[in-house]
C-alpha cells in the first residue's frame, strides 16, 4: 500500500465553469491530461492520493460533482481537504456520502494501511509575518489551528501509535523553519509529515518549508511544482 499526495488540481468539467490553467504558465498546458496519465501510471486501487486542497473551481457543490465523479473514476482512495480556493465546501456529511472512495477531511481524521497511517487535516491559513498576513488574518489563522487540533486529536485517539501525516493547504511556515503556531503544534502531537500546497512559479516555491525540521518532514506538492506527478510519500513496509 502506497500513500501518494498531490495538491492543487484546480478542476472545472462543469460546462458552466471555464478555467484554463494554461495561463498561469507552460507547466499547466493539459494538466488534466497529465494528471490523469501520471496517475494511472502511479496509483493502484489498494493506494491512496492526498489532495490537500484547490480540488476545484466550483462555486458550490452541485457545480463540483463533474469534477468529484471524475475523482471517483482513478484508482486509489482520495483524501481531500478544503483549500483557499475550495468555495464549494460545505455540507461535509453529504460530501461524505457520495463515493466510498473521496473522503473529504474536516476536524476529523482518518486511519488507514491497517492502523499503521492516521492522516489528520485542516486548510490552514498565511502565518503571522508572512507576505500574505495582515491584522484581518488573525482570528481566520487562530480557527484553522483548531481545525488542525481537532484532527490530531481525532488522530490520537482513534491510533495512537500510527504515524501521522498533517495536510494544510497554505504553507505552515517560511524556508527558515522559524516556529509558528502550526509548527509548533504539528511537533507537539508528533507528526512526521506535513505535506501542503498553494505555492506556484519558481520565486514562490522557495517561501515554503521543505524537508526536515525539528523532526516534521514537511512536503510541498502543488500541481505544478510536482509537474503533475503524484509523489510517493509513504509506503508499507518501508
Amino acid at each position: 500500500m502506497k500513500i501518494f499526495a498531490i495538491a492543487d488540481l484546480h478542476l472545472s468539467f462543469n460546462e458552466n465553469i471555464h478555467k484554463p490553467m494554461d495561463k498561469f504558465g507552460p507547466g499547466w498546458e493539459g494538466h488534466i491530461e497529465k494528471l490523469e496519465r501520471n496517475w494511472r501510471r502511479l496509483v493502484s486501487d489498494t493506494d491512496t492520493v492526498l489532495v490537500p486542497g484547490d480540488i476545484s473551481w466550483a462555486l458550490r457543490i452541485e457545480e463540483a460533482m463533474d469534477d468529484f465523479r471524475w475523482l471517483h473514476s482513478l484508482p486509489g482512495t482520495k483524501i481531500l481537504s478544503k483549500g483557499n480556493h475550495d468555495l464549494w465546501w460545505s455540507r461535509i456529511r453529504f460530501l461524505n456520502s457520495l463515493y466510498d472512495d473521496i473522503i473529504f477531511l474536516q476536524n476529523d481524521c482518518h486511519v488507514t494501511d491497517g492502523g499503521n497511517v492516521v492522516i489528520a487535516a485542516s486548510r490552514g491559513w498565511p502565518y503571522p509575518g508572512s507576505d500574505e498576513y495582515t491584522e484581518h488574518d488573525e482570528k481566520i489563522y487562530a480557527r484553522e489551528l483548531m481545525r488542525m487540533k481537532m484532527g490530531l486529536d481525532a488522530a490520537k485517539a482513534a491510533a495512537p501509535e500510527a504515524q501521522l501525516i498533517a495536510c494544510l493547504h497554505y504553507p505552515p511556515a517560511g524556508p527558515a523553519g522559524r516556529e509558528t503556531e502550526f509548527t509548533k503544534l504539528l511537533e507537539e502531537y508528533g507528526v512526521r509529515k506535513c505535506i501542503y500546497g498553494h505555492l506556484h512559479g519558481m520565486p514562490a516555491y522557495n517561501t515554503g518549508i521543505k524537508g526536515r525540521c525539528r523532526g516534521v518532514e514537511y512536503i510541498l506538492a502543488s500541481f505544478d511544482y510536482l509537474d503533475g506527478e503524484p509523489k510517493l510519500i509513504y509506503e508499507s513496509g518501508s
